[in-house]
């Protein structure tokens, strides 16, 4: 019974730490949606804390996918095409975070962030 109440409060809490680090900018030269994700307030040598980033960006990759329209099969699909291209794009990122945090040595431009683009 305590497991199934600890789940809930962990995806709330997750879903209120997501909603201030994801920010959605307008990018002037096309019509690709981004969002910026944090994790200056995350220990990425831990794995909780990369979870915490996997976390965050697939729900930025949801928010710079979404379409506010009625859904249908066909956008059902657009929407996961660009989910999964976010995603993809977003890896590198990550990886690059991860290392960076792992081996202090290694020197990663970054301002702990990462951009998410939709298609």
């Amino acid at each position: 019974m305590l497991k199934p109440v600890l789940a809930f409060v962990a995806v709330l809490s997750a879903g209120a730490i997501v909603t201030p680090t994801v920010s959605q900018a307008a990018d002037f030269d096309s019509d690709v949606r981004t969002a910026t994700v944090t994790y200056a307030d995350l220990n990425l040598v831990s794995l909780a804390g990369r979870h915490v980033l996997q976390r965050r960006i697939f729900a930025a990759a949801n928010s710079v996918c979404d379409i506010a329209a009625p859904k249908s099969l066909q956008l059902d699909r657009v929407i996961r095409t660009c989910r999964d291209v976010a995603l993809d794009g977003a890896r590198p990122q990550f990886e690059a975070a991860v290392a960076a945090a792992l081996h202090p040595s290694v020197t990663v431009a970054s301002a702990a962030t990462l951009v998410i683009k939709g298609q």
